[in-house]
C-alpha cells in the first residue's frame, strides 16, 4: 500500500528532488504529491523567527487541513558578511516574493565591496514531517557568493552560491549531484528512518 504524503509546496522541482531521495535511500511506497493535488486550505503566514519555525507552521497546517503526513522545508542563504542574512527572508530579500532576479541583484549589490575572503556563506534547509508525530532535521552546505551568475540549473541563488571545494556554482551541478551535496539533500536524507517507518506502517 502506497502512503500519500503532502510536501507543503507547488515548487516541482521539489517534488522531484524528494522523489530521488526516496529512490536513492531505497524507499519504496511513499508518493509525494504537491499542494496543487489536494483542496486548496488556508495557509498560515510564515512568520516564523527561524527556519524550524517556518517549516512547522507549514508542516502542521498541511496535516491538519487534509489528514495527510505533510513534509515542509524552509531554507534559505545564510551570508556571513550579512550576519546570517538573508537567512529566513531569502525568498523575499528584495521585496517580492520569489523574484530570484531581484533577490540575486540585491545580495551582489550588497557584497560588491566584500573581498572574496569573507563572501563565506552556507545554503540551510530545515524539513519538518508531520503527522502523526512530527520530526525536525536540518542540513547545511557550505560555501561562498560568487561576483556574478553562473549555470541556468537550479532556482534562487543557486546561481550565486559556488559549494566548498567545487569549481561549479549550484546552479551548474546535475541534479543526482546537486541533491548528494545540497542542503535540503542532506536534510531529507536525515528523515529517511522516518519516511522509512511511514511506508512500513503503510
Amino acid at each position: 500500500m502506497t502512503v500519500r504524503v503532502l510536501v507543503a509546496s507547488r515548487n516541482a522541482k521539489k517534488l522531484a528532488e524528494l522523489r530521488r531521495v526516496l529512490e536513492a535511500e531505497g524507499i519504496a511506497g511513499i508518493e509525494p504529491i504537491g499542494l496543487d493535488e489536494v483542496p486548496a486550505f488556508p495557509e498560515e503566514p510564515e512568520d516564523g523567527a527561524t527556519f524550524a519555525d517556518n517549516a512547522l507552521i507549514k508542516a502542521r497546517s498541511g496535516w491538519r487541513a487534509t489528514g495527510l503526513p505533510c513534509l515542509a522545508d524552509d531554507s534559505g542563504l545564510a551570508v556571513d558578511a550579512l550576519n546570517g542574512m538573508p537567512g529566513v527572508l531569502s525568498a523575499r530579500w528584495a521585496g517580492r516574493h520569489g523574484d530570484d532576479a531581484a533577490n540575486n541583484a540585491l545580495l551582489l549589490g550588497q557584497l560588491a565591496d566584500v573581498p572574496d575572503e569573507r563572501r563565506g556563506a552556507a545554503f540551510v534547509s530545515v524539513c519538518a514531517l508531520v503527522g502523526p508525530g512530527e520530526s525536525v532535521e536540518e542540513g547545511r552546505w557550505p560555501g561562498r557568493v560568487l561576483r556574478e551568475p553562473r549555470g541556468e540549473g537550479g532556482f534562487g541563488y543557486d546561481p550565486l552560491f559556488l559549494p566548498e571545494g567545487s569549481d561549479r556554482s549550484a546552479a551548474e551541478l546535475p541534479p543526482g549531484e546537486k541533491d548528494a551535496a545540497s542542503h535540503r539533500g542532506r536534510a531529507l536524507r536525515a528523515l529517511a528512518p522516518v519516511l522509512r517507518e511511514l511506508a512500513q506502517r503503510g
